[in-house]
């Protein structure tokens, strides 16, 4: 964790200071000493404001916390186009006898400096409003097996809210009162719901409002990795207090719908707990794989597992389909399934970008969204137990 850290802040500090150094240069007077006050203070803001947030919560750590979030992304993009820049005009000087003209891309240009801090601040405001406009997405289904409750269930798929810092009890009033309009019969958490610590006054919202989700059937989770940061025990508690049943590799039948098992996330194994495979936990909880198996496994890996085990639907999460670009590129390389429906054999999986952000509440590579699931049910008809 210690190497971890020490590589983080190496990363972090070289980015800004490239910025910071190309800054200097480009801009003079006051000009450059507003720039020096505003910039340096925005990059202390995230690691203090996390200092302060770990010993107490109060209004100014929170609000460290927010700002140095949003600087991440704007960091981001100052750091790519001031990149770009130099490497349009090193290439320029490379060619430079052929009568190529660079000059306004000098580093000593104040025009091209403000252009691109202009532009990265358009960038990062325009993802901010994209991540708060979360869309509804539906996707049809059908699973070749037989139910007496009924032939179709409304299934609502939402994960990746983050509740913390950054998306607060506003923010999850909007989706709560979105999935009340889906109308759902059961809704399904794959992971991610809760962040970090906030002010009890706080959780108290945000418990209130999960508790408004109106779905007959319940409200079924399993954690991600971020539940297991900040106090597990906590963070699940919260979620059980709002109504959530919270599956830590373990199976459960849902009012002879369906069976619904929820993995513990691969974070589990740094903290000594074991992880089991879905076949072990079938076994152990005498799942019937003769009814529906509905799996919420955070991470998507190893997608063959639930495939070979006879699984017909899983749901999950965490990747935010990349959250900003360019990342949302190297994202795809990383999962067989980063973003998206898939189907492998008899068995459909589903992979959320996510209804909230890590980090700044901006989406330049990918859009937040709410899953209905319209599952219907074939094949022939099972007596009631």
């Amino acid at each position: 964790m210690v190497l971890f850290l020490l590589i983080v802040l190496l990363i972090y500090g070289s980015v800004n200071g490239y910025i910071f150094w190309r800054g200097q240069q480009a801009l003079s007077g006051a000009g450059r000493l507003i720039f020096s006050l505003l910039f340096l203070g925005s990059v202390l803001a995230f690691p203090v404001g996390r200092i302060l947030n770990a010993r107490f919560h109060s209004h100014l750590s929170e609000g460290l916390v927010s700002l140095g979030s949003y600087h991440l992304a704007l960091m981001l993009y100052l750091f790519l186009l001031i990149f770009l820049r130099d490497l349009v005009r090193w290439l320029g000087a490379l060619v430079g006898r052929s009568g190529f003209k660079v000059s306004w891309l000098s580093v000593r240009t104040p025009g091209s400096f403000l252009a691109i801090v202009a532009l990265s601040l358009l960038v990062v405001i325009l993802g901010h409003l994209n991540a708060m406009n979360t869309r509804v997405r539906v996707l049809d289904l059908t699973i070749d097996k037989k139910i007496p409750a009924g032939s179709q269930l409304r299934a609502v798929l939402i994960s990746d809210i983050h509740l913390g810092i950054i998306n607060r009890s506003n923010r999850l009033e909007k989706l709560v009162d979105k999935i009340n309009r889906l109308r759902p019969d059961v809704v399904f958490f794959a992971g991610d719901i809760v962040d970090e610590g906030v002010s009890q006054e706080e959780e108290e919202k945000m418990v209130g409002l999960l508790r408004k989700i109106d779905s007959r059937l319940g409200l079924y989770a399993c954690p991600g990795n971020h539940e297991y940061y900040g106090g597990f025990d906590r963070n699940i508690s919260y979620l059980e207090k709002a109504g959530v049943t919270v599956l830590l590799d373990r199976a459960v039948r849902v009012d002879g719908w369906f069976y619904v098992i929820g993995r513990k996330d691969w974070a589990a194994l740094r903290s000594g707990q074991k992880r089991l495979s879905i076949q072990e936990i079938m076994d152990r909880d005498g799942v019937d794989r003769s009814w529906p198996v509905v799996v919420l496994d955070h991470q998507p890996l190893y997608l063959n597992e639930a495939a070979g085990a006879g699984v017909d639907l899983q749901l999950s999460g965490h990747t935010h389909a990349g959250q900003l670009f360019p990342l949302d590129i190297i994202n795809r390389f990383v999962y067989e399934k980063n973003w998206g429906y898939l189907r492998k054999g008899n068995t459909h999986f589903y992979v959320s970008s996510g209804s909230g952000t890590w980090g700044p509440a901006v989406r330049t590579g990918s859009r937040s969204e709410i899953i209905l699931l319209k599952i219907s049910f074939s094949g022939k008809e099972r007596p009631r137990p």
